[in-house]
């Protein structure tokens, strides 16, 4: 089991937890009350920082959830922390823009994150054709 050496920024968050059985992501939470008017943009604060291990990085995305509760989206989709943001102050904020008004309080539960290894060093092959089999270039009927 790898150990995450984790600082928090305030004591009004809940702890992070793993919830085993349930899913491999963990929720993040708004670590301050944040007021966004339809089209703002923000970057919540988390209220956690993190040391990850050699070789891994984290990969933050909304919660299911999240754009009903509050109307918000990630804007990059998926945020990902690599381990060099490892600071005393390197907190983790959630990038959002805000589709109405809303509100998000503290320790409300916007994102989850899961720790991923780092994509190992791979070199790149120039072929004149490739040897799968050919779905004529478009999702997985090759229709459009």
């Amino acid at each position: 089991m790898e150990q995450i050496k984790i600082k928090y920024f305030t004591d009004e968050i809940d702890k992070l937890t793993y919830i085993d059985g349930k899913s491999d992501w963990i929720d993040l939470r708004a670590s301050e009350e944040v007021a966004l008017k339809k089209g703002e943009f923000c970057l919540i604060p988390l209220g956690v920082a993190m040391q990850l291990p050699e070789g891994y990085e984290a990969h933050i995305a909304p919660r299911s959830s999240t754009y009903k509760n509050f109307g918000i989206i990630q804007p990059n989709s998926v945020g990902v922390v690599d381990g060099s943001y490892c600071g005393d102050n390197d907190m983790w904020r959630m990038p959002v823009i805000a589709m109405r008004d809303t509100v998000i309080h503290v320790n409300d539960r916007i994102c989850q994150f899961r720790i991923m290894r780092n994509q190992p060093v791979i070199q790149f092959e120039e072929v004149r054709h490739l040897e799968g089999e050919d779905r004529g270039g478009f999702g997985t009927t090759g229709k459009q």
